[in-house]
This record gives C-alpha cells, sequence and structure tokens, in this order.
C-alpha cells in the first residue's frame, strides 16, 4: 500500500484526477478521502453524475442517468493491468442478437447487441441486455458471461419442477424477519426458477390466513414477478398470462 493521499479540495464532478467511493459527500474535503483511480475509467455524465467503486486493479464503473434508465458496464473481474496481445481468430459468442438470457440479480433480459469497446486499453466485446421492464442496459464482457452467471432460458423441464414446487407445503423458518428476508432476497438474486418459487411458495397467502406484512408483500411480488418472466419467455406467453398460471397453481393448493 502507498501513502494515504491528500483529500481532495475540489467537488465530485470537478476533480479532474480523482474519483470518490461510494458516500463520499460531493462538496470540497467531504466524506472519506479520494482514491486515484487505478487504471483511468472516468465517465461524466451530464444530468446525474458518476460513481466509481475500486478493487485494487478491478473495476466496476456504474453510470445513473435519470433520462435513459439505468445502464451498468460491468467489467468486474476482469485483470485491468496490463493489455495482452491475442491471436486474430474467428468469433464464436454463447449468444447472439436476439436471445432472451437470465442475469442472476435482474431475471429475463434481452441481447440486444454484441458490441466492441477499449476499456482502459483493453478492446472487449460486449454483451447488450435490455432488461425493458426495469427501463436498464446492461453491458456484460462476452469473456465473463459464464463467471457472472448469465445464462440461457430454463429449460421447460426446470420450468416444470419450478410449478411443483409452487404445489408443495409452505416451509417458514421461525428466524428472525430480517434473517429470513436476507434469505428470501439471496434466493431470488440466485436467479434459480425453484429457489424463487419457494420464496413464492412460503410467502403466498390464502383466504383466511393471516395478511402479509408489508415487506412480506414487496418481496413475495418481486419472487412472483420474476418467475413469471421467466415462464412467460419460456412458453412464450404474456407476462401477465403466465401470472395468472401461477396464480392459478397457488390457489389449488389451497
Amino acid at each position: 500500500m502507498g501513502p494515504a493521499l491528500p483529500k481532495c479540495n475540489m467537488g465530485r464532478d470537478s476533480c479532474p484526477n480523482f474519483c470518490y467511493k461510494d458516500g463520499a459527500g460531493s462538496g470540497p474535503g467531504s466524506g472519506p478521502p479520494p482514491v486515484r483511480c487505478p487504471v483511468g475509467i472516468r465517465k461524466q455524465l451530464t444530468d446525474t453524475g458518476h460513481r466509481i467503486e475500486h478493487a485494487g486493479e478491478r473495476a466496476r464503473w456504474v453510470a445513473v442517468s435519470l433520462n435513459a434508465g439505468l445502464e451498468v458496464l460491468d467489467v468486474k473481474g476482469l485483470d485491468m493491468a496490463k493489455p495482452k496481445k491475442t491471436p486474430a481468430k474467428a468469433k464464436e459468442f454463447a449468444f447472439e442478437k436476439g436471445d432472451f438470457v437470465v442475469y442472476p440479480t435482474h431475471g429475463v433480459g434481452r441481447v440486444i447487441d454484441i458490441e466492441a469497446k477499449e476499456i482502459a486499453g483493453h478492446k472487449l466485446d460486449l454483451f447488450v441486455i435490455s432488461f425493458e421492464q426495469e427501463r436498464m442496459m446492461l453491458r456484460v464482457p462476452v469473456a465473463k458471461a459464464k463467471i457472472s452467471g448469465l445464462r440461457k432460458l430454463s429449460s421447460r423441464k426446470i420450468m416444470e419442477n419450478a410449478l411443483v414446487t409452487l404445489k408443495g407445503r409452505s416451509r417458514v423458518s421461525r428466524a428472525m424477519w430480517n434473517r429470513r428476508a436476507q434469505e428470501y432476497e439471496a434466493k431470488i438474486n440466485s436467479g434459480d426458477p425453484v429457489s424463487i418459487a419457494e420464496v413464492v411458495r412460503d410467502l403466498h397467502r390464502n383466504a383466511g390466513q393471516p395478511d402479509q406484512s408489508y415487506s412480506e408483500r414487496q418481496i413475495y411480488e418481486a419472487a412472483l414477478d420474476r418467475l413469471a418472466r421467466e415462464l412467460a419467455a419460456v412458453e412464450r406467453i404474456d407476462k401477465d398470462l403466465a401470472t395468472q398460471k401461477l396464480n392459478s397453481v397457488l390457489q389449488k393448493v389451497a
């Protein structure tokens, strides 16, 4: 580790030499000490500013635009230290433009483009994935798609297993709600339809049962929405119709 860097006397948007970690203030000398960007990645937006997260020689850039929705360039896991020359060869991609894919923390999206960009001296092929419902655009390096958890849609067999899970008996833990909520969110963000179905099953309430709390309702609806979106994509039906199908299964269990 080198010597500590002095605090910056300029604001977040005007400083040309430093980038701020999350939580830093926007005024002079506010927030934790700034850190010098190790790879020179910087993005200036005209409407909402920028945010850069650091982890040694690895970086993840996140930019938020209120007008264009959320755009994320995910280069986490890439070694940004030294550009390497690789011999030219025919490129083969796991996904093609127009394919539906599933990203664990965001659910079903669609590959709208495969673009080449140079980032910190590295030429990267990126999958550009659109999540229409969340008004979000995600860019994932082709070389790290598998590590990031990006996958094809589940098979019909897996979705059938998820529907069977919905028919099972709920298994509600006696742990404190905060811990249960974390477990439910981890299952949702795993991207696994069966795990997501477990959350829907455990938080579903039939007539005559106590109403859900606000937090329970929020997590339940998030899980139901995630499951319905993948079911709709797999069966090529409308999302509302997929949601009705899931609710029909749940009502039959009552």
